[in-house]
């Protein structure tokens, strides 16, 4: 079982109150003496502790960030058996961040993980404050990932496991690791508010999980390699009656019907079971070229004869987002309907 060093007499660290006015004449002849008194050899742990906390946090307190910097390394590097340590290194590292020199307080809190046994401070892990920063500050896909995995690992009871599935998967994609991604991405989708979370940044969160996965573990096999080749088979098939045609070729995962106010991912929007529930009966026509979207990604094609909501349908078609699978990545599909006119 993990060891912890409980500080009893150890302040939160909160840099806010934190002034910039200068050392006054006071406050150094009191930090001398304070030095003086950590000459003797005979100070018991806790006393020491305590006269190092107090200079560091006077300095602190007068916004004297490097003196801060060179007193607590200096005094790491020279009390390498000093229990407290991986807490110093913590200052630290904060005193790096208030001069906004991100990339020291980076190698300080990743050198408290690698190095140093973890401490309480108020109930709260030091190992765990130094991984929310690094998580904050670190820039690299992999660095990021580590510590994900870290903080997943070691603290699931002080974070949001959900988020951090999320942006975890986040990050393998941008490294292309699409295995670890599409793990993650289930991971997120199997927590029990999944549905329900407000990520920062990831709005539509789980509904974009949802579609990945699921396309992952679909056929696959109603897209088309060119948005022409879609376009025939789809006008064919209406002018032909040709239902079985058009239920082979739309999208079997996310599919969508709905007028334009409506957003692709509400709840409400029709599912469409089968074509031939819409097709009986009706004169169908539609457009001999296909209108092309606001991105050369997406295309429509007006049709027209229906009898649900509105005559006019607009067949939607997309590129497939897939880069996973390279044969199936930029296909295109039938991804929806949008009933009504078009909207300018």
């Amino acid at each position: 079982m993990k060891k912890y060093v409980f500080l009893t007499i150890l302040p939160l660290i909160s840099f806010s109150f934190f002034s910039c006015a200068a050392v006054n004449s006071s406050a150094e002849k009191e930090q001398k003496q304070l030095k003086a008194m950590l000459e003797n050899e005979r100070l018991d742990h806790g006393s020491r502790y305590a006269i190092v906390n107090q200079i560091a946090t006077s300095m602190l307190g007068a916004g004297d960030y490097q003196s801060v910097i060179l007193f607590l390394t200096d005094w790491v590097q020279n009390h390498p058996d000093d229990k407290y340590n991986s807490y110093w290194l913590l200052m630290t590292s904060y005193a790096y961040l208030s001069t906004n020199a991100e990339s020291f307080a980076e190698y300080y809190f990743a050198r408290i993980l690698r190095q140093y046994p973890d401490l309480l401070v108020k109930g709260q892990s030091v190992h765990f404050l130094c991984l929310r920063n690094l998580i904050q500050i670190s820039k690299a896909p992999e660095t990021r990932i580590k510590y994900f995995n870290e903080i997943i690992n070691r603290f699931p009871s002080d974070v949001s496991i959900t988020e951090l599935y999320l942006r975890r998967a986040l990050e393998y994609e941008k490294q292309n690791d699409w295995e670890q991604a599409l793990r993650s991405f289930s991971q997120f989708l199997e927590q029990p508010d999944a549905s329900t979370i407000q990520i920062a940044g990831a709005p539509n969160a789980y509904n974009e999980a949802r579609q990945l996965v699921d396309f992952n573990n679909s056929s696959k096999d109603w897209t088309f390699e060119t948005l022409d080749a879609l376009a025939a088979t789809v006008k064919n098939a209406i002018r032909q009656y040709d239902w079985r045609t058009l239920d082979r070729c739309r999208a079997k995962i996310n599919f969508f019907s709905m007028t334009w106010n409506q957003d692709e991912n509400d709840p409400n929007a029709q599912k469409v079971t089968s074509m031939r529930l819409y097709m009986t009966g009706q004169y169908i026509s539609c457009s001999d070229n296909v209108e092309m979207g606001t991105t050369p990604n997406e295309a429509y094609l007006r049709t027209r004869g229906w009898s649900v909501y509105s005559p006019v349908w607009y067949f939607y078609f997309r590129k497939v987002n897939f880069p996973i699978d390279s044969e199936i990545h930029g296909n295109w599909e039938w991804a929806g309907i949008y009933m009504g006119e078009r909207l300018q």
